[in-house]
């Protein structure tokens, strides 16, 4: 197993088109080329995780946290970063990094906290728009569903629970190939009249080439009539944060108390209670305060992420309660996350859990 096939399989899973701009999700370090002696996954990378990789003979990294975010010009080792890279590089340790395009899909992080307070019906909190493509091509019917199979077999096709959804319209194609064509169908300068499917597929955008190069190889004609057209319409597998229910409403004291045997906090950072139970709860790994009015238009109780400011927590207004409990506490479970994922798609070599405390906040009691 190389260090390829697992990025392959990582972006499967989490795409790197769904990271945000700002973000350096990817190998950071390594050759794609280098067998995989081991595995070790981590939320953050620092000089004592490279140790815990040495010493268990894992020669891949695999981090949430990106540990190169901004460019760097020179590699003196005056900070953590500079060292890290520098240790990783001399002993041949790759680093892979799962960052906010994990954040960003159905079934990542914000759905693993969901799943840790056993929340029922959930859903992306906040969707993203213009992810999602069609494509419109016009094939002649005897072709349909040779080009159909092909377009679906590449990604083509997917709403939510749903595969192979396609749309077809049959209608009369018209055109006449000049001399230099060389037609499947009729002959050149001579107008020719064929029946044809108007066949729709939906598909996301980062896989537009794959879906082209699918129907380009399935399709008879010489020139392909088609369109792409970049869609509006949200996509409810992509986005930000999560909301989903309790199977019954807790107290707002009962609640919180709930949140923090679940999520292993000692300490909740809240805004006032609000004197009602807890039903809906939204959840946010990592900064999430830009996703509050999202929470609150879908009439979640409580609203819980991490790094929140002073004067943000008056933005709750009364209208929703706003529960922060560390970024490092929201988004630990994220290594369980990524071992079981990769354990159920890789069974020829070793796959740790990173036992080295990386959170560099404490707390004095």
């Amino acid at each position: 197993m190389t260090i390829n096939e697992i990025c392959n399989h990582l972006e499967d899973f989490a795409p790197l088109a769904y990271q945000e701009s700002y973000d350096n999700a990817g190998l950071i370090i390594g050759n794609t080329n280098t067998e995989i002696t081991g595995i070790l996954v981590t939320l953050d990378s620092t000089e004592e995780v490279i140790d815990e990789a040495i010493a268990k003979g894992c020669n891949l990294i695999v981090a949430h946290h990106p540990i190169i975010f901004k460019g760097i010009k020179k590699l003196n080792g005056k900070n953590y970063v500079e060292r890290t890279v520098i240790k990783a590089i001399k002993n041949d340790i790759a680093i892979y990094v799962t960052h906010t395009n994990l954040d960003n899909v159905s079934g990542g992080v914000n759905f693993k906290i969901a799943q840790l307070l056993d929340l029922q019906q959930v859903k992306i909190l906040a969707p993203k728009n213009q992810v999602l493509m069609k494509l419109i091509v016009f094939v002649p019917i005897e072709n349909t569903q040779t080009v159909l199979n092909a377009l679906h077999e590449a990604g083509a096709g997917v709403i939510g629970n749903y595969s192979h959804v396609s749309f077809r319209g049959e209608g009369t194609g018209s055109f006449r190939p000049n001399a230099q064509a060389n037609p499947t169908i009729g002959s050149p300068n001579m107008q020719e009249k064929v029946n044809e499917n108007r066949v729709e597929v939906i598909f996301p955008a980062y896989i537009k080439n794959r879906v082209l190069a699918a129907m380009y190889r399935t399709h008879i004609y010489e020139e392909v009539a088609h369109d792409i057209i970049l869609l509006e319409n949200q996509n409810q597998e992509v986005g930000s944060g999560a909301i989903g229910e309790l199977a019954e409403a807790l107290s707002e004291k009962d609640f919180l108390q709930y949140l923090k045997q679940k999520m292993s906090v000692s300490v909740i950072r809240h805004t006032n209670l609000l004197s009602k139970s807890i039903k809906k709860v939204a959840v946010c790994g990592g900064a999430g305060g830009f996703l509050l009015n999202d929470a609150i238009a879908q009439n979640a109780d409580i609203f819980i992420t991490s790094d929140y400011k002073y004067h943000e927590f008056f933005d709750a207004d009364k209208r929703i309660i706003i529960a922060d409990i560390g970024h490092y506490e929201s988004e630990q479970f994220t290594k369980e996350l990524l071992k079981d994922y990769i354990c159920k798609k890789m069974f020829n070599f070793a796959v740790h859990l990173s036992v080295t405390p990386t959170n560099p906040v404490n707390y004095y009691y």
